[in-house]
């Protein structure tokens, strides 16, 4: 069976040319996916927009109609790190829409990929760090209200806290919040999760590859779930200008491996989105990405569909 991977052209827009967000990395990872070697044929599946109804889901019901109707004012830009615009309405809804139709087809496949999301310092009432829309909160309580599933766990390692996920999970007991990440990165003032991990600055590929296998199989094995949605973040790589971490991209196929791999033995279907990575050279960082959706193909390729 074909790995599932999700993608859409709107997942990149315009933006000025001394915007630091790297908005053409989704067109690049299509086209390194396009040549690179797969371990398997991917099946490429395009999405729809998120309609207000999930939204409102996670969403306060007010932030949604400002986002939607260009009410958000500047203050909240610039806690979002984007001026507002409909093509940019428009992109979020389609990565919102993507993550959904990723957690769609792991849940019929075993496993799949968008080529976007990640969005979790999106809290319910507000924007923040280049987060609108949370995704993958969104796609867990839709998977829960449409009887998909009865319990979802969020394993994030983007080396960013899972902020606005936590909070927006607080009190939800069907949804599991893991975020492993650098202690002393953004945000400042962290949420809590169900289980954080904070992780020392300049750690390497062993050591936080042995971080994550300490905690993982026994989260697993304890929690069960019936969906497990993995923020595959990049920016813990050495060379992020975000990220103050010092994984290599060795260590990056390795750690994907090792969470799809674990995941796909205990019979877990697995959502994997790309989350976060920031570097000027777009080709390299997409490389990065790529990693994830080789990773894969891998395991797929090795009966994990």
């Amino acid at each position: 069976m074909p790995l599932s991977v999700i993608h859409h052209p709107g997942y990149t827009i315009e933006l000025p040319a001394s915007h630091p967000f790297p908005m053409q990395k989704f067109r690049v990872l299509r086209e390194q996916l396009g040549i690179a070697k797969l371990a398997m044929p991917a099946t490429w599946l395009t999405p729809e927009p998120i309609g207000s109804a999930a939204l409102r889901r996670v969403h306060d019901q007010h932030y949604i109609k400002a986002l939607l109707t260009d009410g958000l004012d500047r203050a909240a830009q610039r806690r979002s790190g984007f001026v507002w615009s409909e093509a940019l309405v428009e992109r979020v809804r389609l990565e919102t829409g993507g993550t959904l139709l990723t957690v769609e087809a792991a849940l019929a496949t075993g496993l799949a990929c968008n080529t976007a999301g990640g969005t979790h310092h999106a809290h319910a009432d507000a924007a923040s760090g280049y987060c609108l829309i949370n995704d993958l909160a969104v796609a867990a309580a839709h998977a829960l209200a449409m009887g998909w599933v009865e319990r979802v766990l969020i394993v994030d390692c983007d080396v960013h806290q899972g902020d606005g996920t936590a909070r927006l999970f607080t009190h939800e007991p069907n949804v599991f919040t893991f975020s492993m990440h650098a202690g002393r990165n953004f945000p400042a003032r962290k949420a809590k999760s169900d289980l954080d991990i904070e992780l020392p600055n300049g750690m390497e590929d062993a050591a936080y590859l042995n971080a994550l296998a300490s905690r993982l199989p026994g989260l697993l094995a304890a929690y069960q779930p019936d969906l497990v949605i993995y923020d595959a973040g990049v920016d813990v790589h050495h060379d992020d200008r975000l990220g103050y971490l010092a994984l290599t991209s060795e260590g990056l196929c390795a750690r994907d491996k090792y969470v799809l791999s674990v995941c796909r033995e205990a019979g877990i279907p697995v959502a994997a989105v790309i989350g976060g990575g920031y570097d000027r050279d777009i080709v390299a960082l997409a490389k990065r990405h790529a990693q994830l959706h080789i990773a894969a193909a891998d395991v797929a390729s090795k009966g994990g569909l």
